[in-house]
């Protein structure tokens, strides 16, 4: 979808911000660039869509160069994402989004029916629309700024750092909705980010810059984590790219253990008659949803006829098969018994695996990817 070919982009001040740039973009994926800060990432994202304009080199955009259209006309056929979503103040969120159909000459009321679908496809109540940017909270004006790049339906995406000032907990529900639309969309989307962990959630390829506007090396997230080209991009990953490497496949694999449970609302007597004994326990719900793992000392704290949901429960976290090996793992050492839950799509126990199964399988997945097997694009995300 989008090819670089040999570009370079120098500033009058003798700058060099990209150098000899020859990489593609597939269709339909999402590219994440990284590195440090001055690396080229923001000036090869917007020479894409001419914001800035290379100093040689070409760049096609599905098969056509972009130097044979108009650059307003060019920019409206690509959407364009920013850092705290640049919307427009002194116009509703309906508006907002509506702005590029109206350019294209849409009419009003195609283009203000085609923002409330888009309100709705990115999360936000249909009410939202009659609000003002200063009337949203970071989140929901960023979940605006992905409505109005779709808003025409184009077939590329741009984002430059679009989650990068919001707070954590929103930043990954964003993730997560950028995830869900790209499932449904399918976009060649182009991403901006200095956050590592984001681009290894996000990317179906990484493209890790050095200064200067060097590009190291792109590669499917696995196969970066897992063969760096070199120490600058081992480096950049971070001494935890193993455990990195461990978000990239699920638990599927694992192999599960049935285990006896507890009701919350069973007696303590009740539960060690059942259990016969004295180890951590794993309480469950009336549906048989994992609580919490009640240990020897919690339950001692009760009489016995108090129920053990009473007691002081350590979290148990359901693991379903599409979580990833950290996701098992994180849960696992966290267990006071070294176990993880493993539950069905409806967060119904089917049985644990242990921290050895856990380990046994990233061994595998690990030595894998480490020796050149083929690796997935993507995250288990």
């Amino acid at each position: 979808m989008i090819k670089f070919t040999a570009v370079n982009k120098s500033f009058p001040n003798g700058t060099t911000a990209v150098h000899n740039l020859t990489e593609e973009f597939p269709e339909g994926e999402i590219t994440v660039l990284v590195g440090s800060s001055g690396c080229g990432k923001t000036t090869t994202l917007r020479m894409v869509n001419r914001m800035v304009e290379p100093t040689s080199g070409t760049i096609h955009l599905n098969g056509r160069d972009i130097h044979d259209v108009a650059a307003p006309e060019l920019r409206r056929g690509i959407g364009y994402v920013i850092q705290q979503a640049g919307l427009f103040p002194h116009r509703t969120v309906l508006d907002n989004i509506a702005t590029v159909p109206l350019l294209l000459g849409w009419g009003r009321s195609k283009a203000r029916s085609r923002a409330a679908e888009l309100l709705e496809l990115v999360g936000l109540p249909p009410e939202a629309g009659k609000r003002y940017p200063h009337q949203l909270s970071g989140g929901q004006q960023q979940r605006v700024g992905v409505a109005r790049a779709l808003a025409a339906d184009p077939p590329v995406l741009l984002m430059d750092e679009p989650f990068g000032a919001v707070d954590p907990v929103v930043r990954t529900l964003l993730q997560d909705e950028l995830l869900r639309l790209q499932r449904d969309l399918r976009k060649t989307i182009v991403f901006v980010t200095h956050d590592i962990d984001e681009a290894v959630r996000l990317g179906d390829r990484i493209a890790v810059f050095r200064p200067g506007g060097h590009l190291v090396q792109c590669a499917a997230p696995a196969e970066l984590l897992a063969r760096p080209a070199d120490d600058f991009v081992a480096d950049f990953l971070g001494n935890e790219r193993g455990l990195k490497l461990l978000s990239l496949t699920t638990v599927a694999d694992v192999p599960h253990q049935p285990i006896t449970t507890v009701r919350a609302d069973d007696t303590r007597a009740a539960a060690r008659r059942a259990t016969g004994h004295y180890g951590p326990l794993l309480v469950v719900s009336a549906k048989g949803e994992p609580l919490g793992w009640a240990d020897p000392g919690a339950l001692d704290a009760l009489a016995d006829h108090e129920p053990v949901g009473g007691a002081a429960l350590t979290p148990a976290r359901g693991v379903t098969d599409a979580d990833s090996l950290l996701t098992a793992l994180n849960e696992a050492v966290a267990s006071p018994a070294g176990l993880v839950a493993r539950v069905d799509g409806a967060g119904v126990l089917k049985g644990v695996s242990s921290r050895s199964d856990i380990n046994d399988r990233a061994g595998a997945w690990h030595a894998a990817v480490s020796t050149g097997a083929p690796v997935p694009a993507g995250s288990a995300a």
